[in-house]
């Protein structure tokens, strides 16, 4: 909701002050210009989107994505120890993170969803601190392969889409950490009042 007063109050104010400046055919020229681009862009990307979705698919079926998921496991029954107790809690979460390592963040979303509504059971409203460490994980998650990423600058016309590969994983690892830490300590010092 609020993000369409702030869509619908840019367009007026566009026309508004290309009106009081007389360049309404500027106003029109960028609005069709950038409607191209955003159909240009999407159309290259869902060719890039539906390889990785399809790799994807193919790793659940051969039982690949379930093994990472796995691998998961015994670090988020650390992290997160009480959803841990709930099987299919874990497995959402752990598909969910796996989903992340492997840059697939819509085939992320609606695991995370699913894990998160799982673990805000009994929650009476209020987020509980696994909760928010899970929003974390799905926000600053790291990620081995970018595919998304990959995916819009193959579809901007970048030739190696991939060399950003030493820079993703640095600095995805960093923001994990801060994130955990970050959440560790608030957790804390929420306990304390």
């Amino acid at each position: 909701m609020a993000m369409s007063w702030v869509w619908s109050g840019m367009v007026v104010l566009s026309l508004v002050f290309g009106g009081l400046f007389g360049r309404l055919d500027g106003v029109a020229n960028a609005a069709l210009e950038g409607a191209r681009s955003a159909v240009e862009l999407s159309l290259s990307m869902a060719g890039v989107m539906c390889l990785w979705s399809g790799v994807m698919e193919v790793m659940n079926v051969c039982g690949i994505s379930g093994g990472l998921a796995k691998a998961f496991r015994p670090v988020l029954r650390r992290l997160l120890p009480e959803s841990s107790r709930d099987e299919e809690t874990l497995a959402a979460v752990s598909a969910n993170v796996s989903a992340n390592l492997l840059g697939l963040g819509n085939a992320a979303t609606p695991l995370g969803i699913r894990a998160a509504r799982r673990m805000a059971r009994g929650c009476h409203g209020t987020a509980s601190n696994e909760l928010c460490l899970l929003v974390v994980l799905n926000t600053a998650s790291i990620q081995l392969l970018p595919a998304t990423i990959a995916s819009v600058r193959a579809a901007a016309g970048c030739e190696t889409p991939f060399d950003i590969l030493p820079a993703v994983w640095v600095t995805s690892a960093i923001s994990v950490t801060v994130g955990l830490l970050s959440a560790w300590g608030l957790s804390r010092l929420g306990g304390r009042s």
